[in-house]
């Protein structure tokens, strides 16, 4: 089974990330990949990204988003973890302005198991204390920590 801790990297957990607006949020996400994945296109990740959110906000209240889709080109799946200096309006369901953005793109050929990530981000993300120690997380790596020692059970 895929575990997140096998598709978050350090360069993609980041803290004090300049939000501004939804629309900018998925752009620095979708320019953060495609660094990371030079085989990636950036532009393409932001539309499939916007492409996502028109079917209906990730913003699933309690100040944190995950934006997730299909993407072409993506043989595995990625992850990225990021805390904004600001919180965005993210047309969330409880209205409550975005800071945590969990993101996870996945292969076009999605399987039960990108489902399951899916699942394992939400429900570590619906722990109160969680959310307080991502939100606390002084530097990129203190972000990828608190989400390394959630997935392993501390």
């Amino acid at each position: 089974m895929i575990r997140l801790e096998n598709i978050l990297t350090p360069g993609r957990s980041l803290v004090n990330v300049p939000g501004g607006s939804k629309k900018r949020v998925l752009e620095q996400i979708a320019q953060l990949i495609a660094r990371d994945l030079p085989d990636l296109d950036a532009q393409q990740i932001f539309e499939s990204l916007i492409a996502r959110e028109k079917l209906g906000s990730t913003g699933f209240g309690n100040g944190i988003a995950i934006p997730h889709c299909r993407l072409p080109g993506c043989s595995q799946p990625l992850s990225a973890v990021l805390r904004l200096d600001a919180p965005v309006d993210f047309d969330a369901i409880d209205g409550a302005p975005v800071d945590l953005l969990f993101v996870l793109l996945v292969p076009e050929a999605a399987t039960d198991e990108h489902l399951e990530l899916l699942r394992q981000i939400a429900s570590m993300l619906d722990r109160a204390d969680v959310r307080e120690r991502l939100r606390q997380a002084d530097s990129n790596e203190a972000l990828l920590q608190v989400v390394l020692a959630v997935q392993s059970g501390s």
